[in-house]
């Protein structure tokens, strides 16, 4: 890819966004995503100050596109909702690792004040206030409700990644995903209502 005018920040994160999927956040680097822009390093220190700020511009690109993963089917309930949401994180992390470790493992960990304003966090919490408007769980569970669900979906992602689940079959993945998903949503419908 090819720099020649118009937004150069943008064509820097594009650059990062394709190093990432080959090679997660080590493969991000300011040198690698100018060459690939065609452009001097010392060009893209105009937008990026360092490798920290070119990650975490990567890593927000990368969660805008998760969350539209997350919410780009129609469903029948809240609950239904809710799963697919779960079931989209989990094929996220296992179709694309590289992208799975810069939005959670890059330089540093996600800062807890902005976790909540990350677009697939936002697209969680949207689905469990359905649910809490369906009368499914009580409003004063919505916020352990919403870390028992990342807690699973993550968790349960890891196992495939890096754990005992690495070499099972994806379809079996899938199957147990789905199995951990069904089973956080009914606890946190019996526990929060």
């Amino acid at each position: 890819m090819a720099y020649h005018h118009g937004d150069l920040a943008t064509a820097l994160v594009q650059a990062a966004v394709e190093l990432s999927r080959e090679g997660g956040p080590a493969a991000v680097t300011i040198r690698e995503a100018t060459r690939r822009t065609g452009v001097s390093p010392n060009a893209a220190y105009r937008h990026f100050p360092n490798r920290a700020a070119l990650l975490d511009a990567t890593a927000a690109a990368i969660q805008r596109g998760l969350a539209a993963a997350m919410t780009d089917a129609p469903d029948r309930s809240p609950a239904e909702r809710l799963h697919r949401i779960g079931a989209a994180y989990v094929d996220f992390a296992l179709d694309e690792p590289g992208w799975f470790a810069v939005v959670f493992f890059g330089i540093r960990p996600p800062d807890p004040a902005t976790v909540r304003e990350a677009p697939a966090f936002v697209a969680l919490t949207a689905a469990l206030d359905d649910l809490v408007a369906a009368g499914d769980i009580a409003a004063a569970h919505r916020d352990d409700a919403a870390w028992a669900c990342w807690a699973t979906v993550h968790g349960f992602a890891e196992l495939c990644l890096r754990g005992p689940l690495a070499g099972v079959e994806r379809e079996e993945q899938r199957r147990r995903a789905g199995v951990a998903i069904g089973a956080v949503i009914a606890g946190i419908r019996s526990a929060g209502a």
